[in-house]
């Protein structure tokens, strides 16, 4: 596993970090205005999703791996929901460091 500290983009790597320690407020703060998601495919409501997926169930990211300059990552991702599995994300990032897209799924 890739400690987070160690990810490649910046912006990735507060993302990661975010979730993790379940700050919402960081988490949010590394999120464009307007930023959009997709879970397997099919757009979801960021702040729901994450309510969701994330911070209501202790969400947490073991990146396996990265690549595309660190913007896409397979994760060993668990929740107290799903428990662990084995997902991709993606991430399109702004010069400026904030996330305006990202896709997870299966891996």
């Amino acid at each position: 596993m890739i400690d987070p500290a160690q990810l490649t983009d910046p912006t990735v790597r507060a993302f990661v970090t975010a979730v993790n320690a379940g700050d919402r407020a960081a988490f949010e703060a590394v999120l464009a205005p307007g930023a959009t998601m997709s879970d397997d495919g099919s757009d979801r409501d960021v702040s729901q999703w994450t309510e969701k997926e994330v911070f209501s169930c202790n969400g947490h990211m073991s990146v396996a791996s990265e690549s595309a300059d660190g913007r896409s990552l397979v994760v060993d991702y668990r929740n107290d929901t799903w428990g662990e599995m084995r997902t991709a994300w993606r991430f399109d990032v702004t010069p400026d460091g904030r996330v305006t897209r990202f896709e997870t799924g299966q891996a």
